[in-house]
């Protein structure tokens, strides 16, 4: 904000100014600037209009709901005076002394804003839930570091952010833009004047080309703002190249020779009173509904250029007030007072609302306007003993480098304060890592209960920090608001005529992960169509990231039907939306049908996922603040789960061709007043209104008994596709190894074909603990590795004292390639350990590859390529596949949890043998696992780079028996090695074969 005040002591109005008159002064009227350093006290009164007006916008006081405009009178006092101040040293000493004037700012601004993000980032720690104090601390940051409205932009713009709590120093966008303007605009003004030297004797000269790169700027910067103001609101509103214009109006006022003009006292006071009706009346007639910057911006900029311009003095003019004029009553004690106060009462005041509401709950106005008053008290303590005494100090103001010492010193307390602050938070919550749902217990596929089992003692999954990050992992494919039309977006068998389409904004996106899974079970694609905030049924509506009529919704919902339409015929058309776009039924009923019929036109099976509740509160973070507790986070069920019109119609028969399927009985059940936050251990919202993907995952069994009931989707054990390749026996197969493990009891397993790896980690210990965190040693001894006579191989975690120790062996070969263009198959006939419950905890079975290029210094994972055939954990009746690739954090394979099938129910899995095997497939471009002959699991090279696809696959792998304990992934899933754990349980393998197909 521009709280500066102008250069010099204060006096009266009628004392003379500094500088001589124009008559006197060398060069004329051209000499220094003539809007004279004298104190505007009407300037002072000026701010007190514009931080009122702020504060009743902010106190949402009926009436007033225009005030946001405040920031703008701001800006325009800001551009006014700070250019005053630096072409007036331009003019009288030939060049702009950047370390004083930078030193000012910083001795009159930051010290006080320190204050206030110090006491936030303190009071924060107290007031607020822990996740919501990580968002703080990291707003702390930005706010110190003058970077607010970036930041603010960044999550303003993305729908998939929405839902978060209103930030304590949201205001301090409007700080950061001003100081980002005064780093771009000094530096600038000191180029102007260099370039000009020869020039500087004559004002004239200076401020005509100063003028003119001002003028350039403010056009420039106007046509962005109306842009953006069309494409992105909160761009343009928050975003500083947009905002630049409005400081320009006021350094045009500074600029341009007003001070030659012998204004009329008439045309004076019209201008002025004028100017300060139009900011009355934008503060009563503007509001959310406005389109803002923009054009409606023009009308209180212009207004407060017109009070300042009704009292810049003209020739031979002392003062303009005079006793008429709208400057004599902001020139008045009382606003000019409250303009004193303006900035730290700006500074202080949204964060006691705030902070209040954070521990009180959302208040009405009349408490709202109590606590905008209360604020004033921090406000005159901050200007009393901190900003006033530090642009007083002798000592300080000496020399630059003391102020601009004092500047960064009240950067660093506020980072620091928020470091500490938010490592402490961090660290009580939890990891923020992607949850690994490989781990995730089974679903239950009917019944009131979440899982399919009893649940496990142990934190929620995921925890709040991972649940606000926890999104289906689909890429760009939700696609964003100012997006008109949806790549393809194929996932799964993506070369198989057969396809499941899901459709839909970003309610029907939370489903991805389970239809994945359904279309994989059955060798399809899955295509996803989804857009942000964009009502599948044929509405008009705003857009909140854009601002404005969402016309990208309609031009993307009509041309996704035409795909729809014009291509081949989906198995099955998955929809869903939020069912609260409008509340008038009529006028829904008759979207949807608008919708609804280009879809039967189609000819494949329609099924209406009916919307799940939307808590309206930020789920995560209320768990943050009771982990022990999660029934404080219930919320209403009547809010939260209104009648669904549409699956009404549905179920009555009136909408032919579309079924209809709920999974809100399981989300919300029973008929209480509530709805929980947390189910069977399992965190079931990501913000205030979707699912986390956990929680989607864990409802994939349900959905596919829904889906198959209702006779929309075939059972998985549907016979394979066309495009499924020739079962493992067919002709062209070439066996590279096999091993039956045929051998006395006791024995080693064939030198010739195994090797044993040892300790704790690989030669030069490059990834301790395997890298997964378990907890066992590898050993050699037959106790851990062994024969058992009757043609299977054993391997089993046995424990002396606390120490655990197992096996894990390796193919001698690490050649094992798919042929040019041809197949490799990797497969296992295996018996899991037979051990569950408690006495499981910390079991991690697992049969898999990796690639060759590993061996040569055991670095480069992942992305030579991991493929893990076979894992399952803590003694569940499930199992999974995944692949590995690409780099440590992220990327193609959503690394650290790579590209899983997720778990796969398998009830026999420990009691009898299951055959698991992999197919790297070069010919087809894909992977594909397979169990008891059925693929479930494919992932494709069109989901990475072809360069991470060939360093991935194409090369020769060694293949893996182990059997750890303990490590990242049990942990995920709940449970970990401890006393209850039973050691001596093996998992049996009756024989590994991996042969190849040429293409």
């Amino acid at each position: 904000m521009p709280f500066l005040l102008a250069p010099g002591p204060r006096r009266k109005p009628s004392a003379p100014p500094l500088t001589p008159p124009p008559s006197s002064r060398p060069g004329g009227e051209s000499g220094p600037s003539p809007h004279r350093s004298t104190f505007r006290p009407d300037i002072e009164g000026l701010r007190a209009v514009a931080v009122l007006a702020v504060l009743a916008f902010h106190a949402e006081i009926p009436g007033l709901a225009g005030g946001f405009i405040g920031v703008d009178v701001f800006f325009v006092i800001s551009g006014y005076l700070i250019t005053g101040l630096l072409v007036r040293e331009a003019i009288s000493t030939g060049r702009i002394r950047l370390g004083d004037f930078f030193s000012r700012r910083a001795r009159r601004l930051l010290p006080s804003a320190a204050v206030v993000l110090a006491a936030v980032a303190v009071a924060g720690a107290w007031l607020t839930v822990p996740l919501r104090r990580t968002d703080l601390e990291y707003d702390v940051l930005s706010a110190a570091l003058s970077l607010a409205n970036w930041r603010f932009v960044s999550q303003r713009t993305d729908y998939l952010a929405a839902g978060h709590d209103q930030s304590p120093l949201l205001h301090f966008w409007s700080l950061a833009v001003e100081e980002q303007f005064y780093l771009f605009w000094a530096p600038l003004l000191a180029v102007v004047v260099l370039c000009a030297a020869r020039a500087v004797r004559r004002g004239r000269a200076v401020r005509s080309v100063v003028a003119l790169v001002t003028g350039a700027l403010v056009l420039g910067s106007f046509a962005l703002s109306l842009y953006w103001t069309e494409h992105s609101v909160s761009l343009a509103y928050l975003g500083t190249l947009s905002r630049v214009w409005q400081f320009g109006v006021g350094a045009l006022l500074a600029l341009l020779p007003w001070h030659l003009l012998r204004g009329p006292r008439p045309l004076r006071l019209l201008c002025g009173w004028g100017g300060a009706a139009a900011i009355g009346w934008c503060v009563v007639a503007y509001d959310a509904s406005t389109p803002y910057p923009g054009y409606a911006a023009l009308v209180p900029t212009l207004a407060t250029a017109a009070v300042i311009l009704a009292a810049i003095p003209g020739r031979g003019e002392r003062n303009v007030q005079g006793p008429y004029g709208v400057g004599r009553l902001l020139a008045g004690r009382a606003p000019r007072a409250v303009g004193r106060l303006s900035y730290t009462l700006y500074l202080w005041h949204w964060p006691v609302l705030v902070l209040a509401e954070a521990r009180l709950g959302a208040l009405g106005w009349p408490a709202r306007t109590a606590l905008t008053l209360a604020a004033v008290l921090p406000a005159l303590a901050t200007m009393r003993w901190v900003e006033q005494p530090l642009r007083r100090s002798r000592t300080v103001s000496e020399l630059p480098r003391r102020g601009l010492a004092v500047g960064v010193s009240a950067i660093v307390l506020p980072v620091a304060l928020a470091l500490v602050v938010g490592t402490a938070t961090l660290h009580l919550m939890g990891p923020a890592t992607p949850v690994d749902v490989k781990g995730l217990p089974p679903g239950a596929v009917s019944g009131p209960s979440l899982l399919g089992g009893s649940a496990a003692d142990g934190p929620v999954v995921p925890n709040p920090a991972q649940a606000r990050k926890d999104f289906p992992p689909d890429r760009d494919c939700q696609v964003a608001p100012e997006v008109t039309r949806s790549p393809e977006c194929l996932f799964g068998a993506v070369d198989s005529p057969d396809r499941i389409v899901l459709l839909g904004d970003s309610h029907a996106g939370q489903w991805f992960s389970p239809m994945l899974a359904l279309a994989a079970q059955r060798g399809w694609a899955l295509q996803e169509l989804v857009k942000q905030g964009c009502p599948l049924p044929q509405l008009a509506v705003d857009s909140p990231q854009l601002g404005r009529a969402y016309r990208e919704c309609d031009t993307w919902r009509a041309d996704t039907l035409d795909r729809l339409r014009t291509g081949p015929k989906p198995k099955l058309i998955v929809i869903a939306s939020l069912n609260r776009y409008t509340s008038n039924r009529q006028l829904l009923t008759s979207a949807w049908e608008k919708t609804l019929k280009p879809l039967r036109a189609t000819g494949a099976p329609i099924v209406y996922i009916e919307d799940t509740p939307v808590p309206g509160t930020d789920i995560p973070a209320c768990v943050s603040g009771a982990p022990d507790d999660a029934a404080a986070c219930a919320f209403s069920r009547a809010e939260a789960v209104p009648a669904d019109p549409l699956a009404r119609r549905i179920a009555s028969g009136a909408v032919p061709g579309v079924r209809s399927i709920s999974v809100n009985p399981v989300l919300c059940p029973g008929d209480g007043p509530t709805c929980p936050a947390v189910r069977d251990r399992i965190l079931l919202y990501r913000d205030d209104a979707h699912l986390s993907n956990v929680a989607a995952v864990v409802l994939a069994p349900r959905l596919e008994r829904l889906l198959t009931d209702s006779g929309a989707l075939p059972p998985a054990t549907a016979p394979a596709t066309p495009a499924a390749p020739a079962a493992p026996g067919a002709e062209g197969w070439t066996e590279l190894m096999r091993d039956d493990f045929e051998g006395p009891v006791g024995s080693r397993p064939s030198p010739a074909d195994w090797q044993y790896d040892l300790g704790t980690c690989y030669p030069g210990c490059p990834a301790p603990q395997w890298g997964t965190g378990e907890i066992e040693t590898m050993t050699d001894s037959t106790d851990n590795v062994r024969l058992d006579g009757k043609g299977a191989l054993e391997i089993v975690p046995t424990r002396e004292g606390e120490q655990w120790s197992s096996g894990r062996i390796e193919t001698v070969r690490s050649d094992f390639a798919p042929p040019p263009g041809g197949v490799l198959r990797i497969e296992a006939s295996i018996a899991l350990p037979d051990v569950t419950g408690p006495k499981a905890a910390g079991y991690w079975p697992a049969f898999w590859t990796l690639g060759a290029p590993l061996r040569d210094g055991y670095t480069g994972w992942p992305g030579v390529g991991e493929l893990d055939i076979m894992e399952s954990v803590n003694g569940r009746d499930t199992v999974f596949g995944s692949m590995h690739c690409g780099v440590l954090e992220g990327g193609p394979c959503e690394e650290p949890v790579g590209l899983t099938s997720g778990p796969q129910a398998c009830a026999t899995c420990r009691t009898e043998f299951h055959t698991y095997a992999v197919e790297v497939d070069l010919g087809a471009r894909e992977v594909r696992w397979y169990l008891d002959g059925r693929v479930y699991h494919r992932v494709s090279a069109g989901r990475m780079d072809a360069g991470t696809w060939k360093r991935a696959v194409d090369h020769g792998v060694f293949l893996i028996l182990n059997v750890a304990i303990g490590g990242k992934l049990p942990v995920a899933d709940g449970a970990t090695a401890g006393p209850a754990t039973e050691p001596g349980h093996p998992m049996r393998v009756d024989h590994v074969t991996v042969k190849a197909k040429a293409g």
